[in-house]
C-alpha cells in the first residue's frame, strides 16, 4: 500500500499516547522507578535504601528552609542536622520554635531523620561523664520535639592511663542508660564508628555488646579503618545486625570499597538511610545531583 503524507501523519499521532504511557511508567517488566515523595525519576530503579544528607560540612551554613529546598531539588529524602551549625536546631530552642521546625519538615518531602551530636562518654572524669549523659537526654528530648527518629553520638578516644576495657565498658554502660531514655521517647541512639582509636569495628562491637539495648545501634561511617585487621567484610560482619544509619564520604574516592559496601548493605536487607557527609562546595546542588547519580549507579539502579 502506498504511504501518503496524510496517512503517515495520522499513524504517527495515533502512537503518541502509547509512547507517553511508556515514558511515565518505565519499560514493561522493569522495576518501579525511584522517586518516592519526589515523584517520577526517569530510568532510575527504586533503591531499598534512602538517601540523605548530613549537614556537616556541605550544609553547615544553611538554615532550615535552605536545607529543605536543596534536598528537595536534589531528591535527597532526609537529613541529619549536626549540632552547632547555622540551622540552629539546638536544646536552647523554646517549644514554639521546636514545633515550627517539626512542621517545616512535616510539610515538605524531606524527613528530619536524625540530630547529630558530639557527645562521646569516654572521659575518666565521673562528674563530666554525668553532665554529658544528662545533656544527651536533653538532646533526645529536642529530637523528639522536632520530629527526628533518633540522635547520633560517638566514641572519640581511649584516654591514656585507663585500661581499654574499662573505657569501652563505660561507654557501653552510658549508652545503655541513654537507650532507656531514648526508648521512652520512641527514639534510638546511633553510635558513630568514630575516633582515633575507637573507630575500630571490634571495639565498636564491644561497646554495643556492653550497651545491650535494642534502642542502641551503630552508625557505619565509611572510614579507612574499616579495612583494618581481618579486612572490610570481616569488620562489616561484626556490626551488620546493628547498623541503624550509614554515613558516606565522597563516592568518587577510589581508596574505599563503596561498591562492596552497597552490596553488603543490600545483602543484609538494610533499608535505612545512607547519608552524604561531604565537603563544602560553591555549587552544592550540582554536587548533590552527582552524588545521587553515583549512589544509584553503585547499586546498579541507573
Amino acid at each position: 500500500m502506498k504511504t501518503t503524507r496524510r496517512s503517515f501523519l495520522a499513524s504517527s499521532i495515533a502512537t503518541v499516547p502509547v509512547v507517553a504511557v511508556a515514558t511515565a511508567t518505565g519499560p514493561v517488566g522493569s522495576a518501579a522507578t525511584s522517586g518516592g515523595a519526589h515523584g517520577q525519576d526517569g530510568f532510575a530503579k527504586a533503591s531499598q535504601m534512602k538517601l540523605g544528607l548530613v549537614t556537616y560540612n556541605l550544609a553547615k551554613d544553611w538554615d532550615v528552609p535552605t536545607i529543605i529546598a536543596h534536598c528537595s531539588k536534589a531528591r535527597f529524602e532526609g537529613v541529619e542536622l549536626r549540632t552547632t551549625h547555622k540551622h540552629g536546631v539546638e536544646v536552647s530552642l523554646p517549644a514554639a520554635e521546636r514545633a515550627e521546625v517539626r512542621k517545616r519538615f512535616a510539610d515538605s518531602p524531606v524527613e528530619l531523620f536524625s540530630l547529630g551530636s558530639a557527645f562521646d562518654y569516654h572521659t575518666p572524669d565521673a562528674s563530666k561523664l554525668r553532665r554529658d549523659i544528662e545533656a544527651t537526654k536533653a538532646y533526645l528530648q529536642l529530637a523528639h520535639d522536632v520530629g527526628a527518629s533518633g540522635i547520633k553520638v560517638r566514641p572519640n578516644d581511649l584516654p591514656k592511663g585507663v585500661p581499654e576495657e574499662v573505657t569501652l565498658a563505660q561507654i557501653g554502660r552510658s549508652l545503655r542508660e541513654l537507650g532507656e531514655a531514648a526508648a521512652g521517647l520512641g527514639l534510638v541512639i546511633r553510635l558513630e564508628v568514630h575516633g582515633h582509636q575507637t573507630a575500630s569495628l571490634p571495639r565498636i562491637r564491644r561497646i554495643l555488646d556492653e550497651a545491650h539495648h535494642k534502642a542502641v545501634g551503630a552508625c557505619w561511617n565509611s572510614n579507612q579503618t574499616d579495612l583494618d585487621g581481618a579486612g572490610f567484610d570481616a569488620n562489616f560482619d561484626l556490626v551488620q545486625d546493628r547498623i541503624l544509619e550509614v554515613h558516606l564520604r565522597d563516592l568518587s574516592l577510589t581508596e574505599y570499597p563503596f561498591r562492596r559496601l552497597f552490596q553488603r548493605l543490600i545483602q543484609s536487607g538494610y533499608r535505612g538511610y545512607t547519608l552524604a557527609e561531604i565537603p563544602e562546595s560553591p555549587d552544592p546542588l550540582r554536587v548533590m545531583h552527582y552524588f545521587r547519580g553515583l549512589w544509584l549507579a553503585y547499586q546498579g539502579l541507573l
